[in-house]
């Protein structure tokens, strides 16, 4: 068994050769296998001579772009440590970052040189780096790459590399208080990859998407990691709003989205199915009623009958791999849904179309897998089982706690966090609430300190609501449910740019404008519609009574979303006070 990352990467070099093993948005390729590691010892080379070292932390505040993986491999090769910055973050988060995890060098691009140089300022830094422009006090990635020592002992330098060193900092998001840099160790991640397979099927030599941060560790661990470990394909998505049309280019063999970006997919499926004009229009939608019935059955664990059968078959063959063909999504190995809780409505949604979504679950203290829902035996409205070497069981409150060898180090400088989170027999406190059937298959509630309690003293999760919600109405984004010590529950509302976008094509608006387009009445129709189909499914005290939508967007990394897309309910509650209010005088 290898020891580090750094000899999984070595044999793909090796083996992969001329084959891509990094390509862009467009379809060139960046760098073959060879490429890759022969551009990962020169910039191993020349951040030794700018005095890199085993130990040291390399930041980079990148977009999805092929220097990326240049950079991050380079430093894991001398024994160093990387962090990523989100590229929304501001300049006294991003000094907050420099400060706690104490980088040496920083390595950029023109659009955050400016942001960086500023937060870098009174810090350990030393030398900032440009992966595209060259300016005064900036050196760029090609002077990296021809600094280094012609003697620099590469080979020795990785093969020092041990399992248990230091790989990365994942800086959490953070709903409240300063982010905190979770250490990952090269076995961290190595025992999650050699079990992997167990749970979701074969990954080697197939292609994934880079399309989500890479400061959020489930990029770093499908387009970074797994790659190294599986001889993986990887194709940077540097503007995810192209995502959707590189899927398509791409057929990606493993792909994993968070639980909006599967919701826009159900939406263009249906936009799909609902376009087709005359008897091809009847019969996309025969194809995916007949899609429905055998998910249905399947979710429900039960036999479908003959004639149904025969009808999902044609219905198959005839039209729902045509369109998955379209999507990008007919060759895959594995799709994973995670990062939050998914409404059960949209796997089987999925499913009728021919595409089995396995819900994961974990957190970046866990590695961001502890536990997926098997491909051979899942139980729809679950998280699946725990990986091979890892331990779930649940507190007294049911609160989740996890034990094994993809638990973190501890958080990075921080030992009152850690003893927060990490007690002394290794059990990680989760803070989420779940339930455990007894075949092991878990359950998330909610956030413990997220459950909403009403003033008739019942408890409810506001992430069931909402995916509830979402799941509904195509053009709602962002819901937030409200009602803790409240008489009901009320929800606020943001719209999904997409969807109003593709709204306001359709209506033949000259003004899309959010403010202006929340009072459509097209608008109003559909969410109202939505929050009904909703109540439907959600028990009476869980259904929503009164609901606003706001005349703006929420962003990552704004005030009311993390980068990695969790509400901020605390500040979200003292901002919109008045709105929320306003709700409850109805």
């Amino acid at each position: 068994m290898a020891d580090s990352l750094c000899a999984y990467f070595q044999a793909q070099v090796t083996e992969g050769g001329n084959r891509p093993a990094i390509n862009r948005a467009d379809g060139t390729t960046a760098y073959t296998w060879s490429q890759y590691g022969a551009g990962v010892r020169k910039v191993a080379a020349g951040l030794a001579a700018l005095g890199v070292r085993r130990g040291d932390v390399v930041a980079l505040m990148l977009t999805n772009r092929p220097e990326f993986h240049l950079v991050d491999a380079a430093a894991m090769h001398l024994g160093a440590l990387t962090v990523s910055v989100y590229n929304t973050n501001a300049v006294p988060q991003i000094a907050y970052l420099f400060s706690n995890a104490e980088p040496v060098v920083v390595v950029s691009e023109s659009q955050f040189l400016a942001k960086v140089c500023e937060a870098a300022k009174g810090t350990t830094v030393r030398q900032v780096v440009s992966v595209d422009q060259a300016i005064d006090g900036v050196l760029t990635l090609d002077d990296v790459m021809t600094c280094g020592s012609a003697d620099f002992e590469f080979d020795a330098s990785w093969q020092a590399v041990r399992r248990d060193d230091v790989l990365t900092l994942i800086y959490t998001s953070g709903t409240t208080g300063n982010p905190k840099g979770v250490e990952l160790t090269h076995g961290n991640l190595l025992s999650q990859l050699e079990v992997i397979t167990d749970l979701v099927g074969g990954l080697s030599s197939g292609r994934v998407l880079s399309y989500l941060p890479d400061a959020h560790l489930i990029n770093r661990w499908i387009g970074q990691y797994a790659p190294m470990y599986f001889g993986i394909t990887v194709t940077d998505v540097p503007d995810p709003k192209t995502l959707i049309d590189v899927l398509g280019r791409v057929h990606p063999t493993f792909f994993v989205a968070v639980p909006m970006l599967w919701y826009k997919i159900r939406a263009r499926v249906e936009a799909i199915v609902a376009e087709k004009p005359g008897p091809k229009g009847e019969l996309a939608r025969w194809a995916l009623s007949a899609g429905k019935r055998k998910a249905a059955a399947i979710v429900a664990g039960r036999r479908l009958g003959p004639v149904d059968s025969l009808a999902a078959e044609l219905a198959d063959r005839l039209v729902l791999s045509r369109i998955r063909n379209r999507l990008g999504l007919d060759r895959l190995a594995a799709a994973v849904s995670g990062a939050a809780p998914i409404d059960v409505s949209v796997i089987e949604f999925m499913l009728a179309i021919g595409i089995s979504v396995q819900e994961a679950w974990g957190m970046s203290e866990t590695s961001a897998v502890t536990t997926v829902n098997p491909r051979r035996a899942p139980r729809y409205g679950t998280v699946g089982t725990a990986l091979p070497g890892t331990e779930v069981v649940l507190a007294d409150d049911g609160e989740i706690l996890v034990r094994g060898a993809g638990v973190m180090r501890c958080y990075h400088n921080d030992p009152e966090r850690t003893a927060e989170i990490l007690d002394s027999d290794g059990w990680i406190h989760t803070g989420d609430i779940g339930t455990m059937d007894r075949d092991g298959y878990l359950r998330i509630i909610d956030r413990k300190k997220e459950l909403i309690i009403n003033t008739g003293g019942k408890n409810m999760s506001p992430s069931n609501i909402e995916g509830a919600l979402k799941a509904a109405c195509p053009l709602i984004g962002v819901a937030v449910a409200i009602g803790d010590k409240r008489p009901h529950i009320s929800a606020l509302i943001t719209l999904d740019p997409d969807a109003v976008a593709e709204l306001a094509r359709t209506r033949g608006l000259a003004d899309a404008a959010v403010e202006n387009i929340v009072d459509d009445p097209a608008v109003k129709d559909a969410v109202r519609d939505g929050i009904a189909v909703a109540n439907a499914k959600l028990s009476r005290v869980e259904q929503i009574r009164t609901w606003k939508v706001l005349p703006q967007y929420w962003i990552p990394g704004g005030d009311e979303l993390t980068p990695t897309l969790k509400l901020r309910r605390a500040p979200i509650a003292s901002k919109y006070a008045d709105q929320i209010d306003a709700l409850y005088q109805r």
